[in-house]
């Protein structure tokens, strides 16, 4: 199928969303809760545009684009003035919640907002409750972690808040994909602590890079079936190896 955005018209597969159809071609979206490795859930709402069709007439409408099923003869606008009013107030509403955080004044300053308009939150963190990092730890497997609460008292720990952080398998998957850096962490060549936990970390037995923690190779080896020992070598040691076993088995 064919649709235009900012017009130019582009071709999509059935089943992509916009902000995937937009991204390969080009066409830069902001979004802070959109990774590629989980659904889509349109938390930030920053990636939000105007869309209309030929079928609607006098017709058009607000969506978040990674949500939203590319459709045939679909028109999209990344940029109208409808949707800058929009982003503007969301990432003034952002910066209200995390003043101090440096990727949303960068963010809020590219669209004009030196200062938030409203009440900056007293003693604020720097999460913006996307749930990305909720949703890549499901997506690992360990589900250590959650949203709980609602409103002002929001926020994301393990569930219950029952300071059982047993699940966690010290992965940092949440912590490297938060897109503010709200998950503190703390690592040496040998340790790692986040959510309250230490972790030692061990090293591939080939090069001797870092490869994870106990927990999380024990993990990995559960849910894939693969020995554990499959994951005492890195991925680049990994890489070599299948490399030399192909060699030997192509040319003996």
């Amino acid at each position: 199928m064919e649709l235009t955005i900012d017009g130019k018209k582009i071709k999509a597969d059935k089943g992509q969303f916009l902000l995937e159809v937009a991204t390969a071609n080009g066409i830069q979206i902001p979004t802070l809760c959109h990774h590629p490795g989980v659904a889509p859930w349109g938390g930030c709402r920053l990636c939000i545009v105007e869309i209309s069709h030929p079928d609607w007439p006098q017709w058009w409408k607000l969506v978040t684009c990674c949500l939203y099923p590319a459709e045939d003869k679909l028109v999209v606008d990344t940029k109208s003035e409808k949707v800058m009013q929009t982003r503007t107030v969301i990432l003034d509403l952002l910066l209200a919640r995390c003043p101090d955080s440096p990727e949303i004044q960068t963010l809020a300053r590219s669209y004009g907002i030196e200062h938030t308009t409203f009440q900056p939150r007293k003693d604020a963190d720097t999460c913006i409750l996307c749930g990305l990092c909720v949703r890549v730890c499901e997506a690992v497997g360990a589900s250590a972690i959650s949203t709980m609460g609602r409103g002002i008292d929001k926020m994301v720990d393990v569930p219950y808040e029952s300071d059982d952080y047993a699940a966690c398998i010290g992965c940092l998957t949440c912590a490297t994909n938060c897109p503010t850096n709200a998950i503190p962490f703390e690592e040496t060549d040998s340790a790692r602590h986040i959510w309250k936990r230490d972790f030692e970390v061990l090293r591939c037995v080939e090069c001797g890079k870092a490869i994870g923690t106990p927990q999380q190779l024990d993990h990995y080896a559960q849910k894939t079936g693969l020995p554990r020992s499959y994951f005492d070598k890195c991925d680049d040691c990994q890489r070599k190896e299948a490399a030399k076993q192909f060699k030997k088995v192509v040319f003996g």
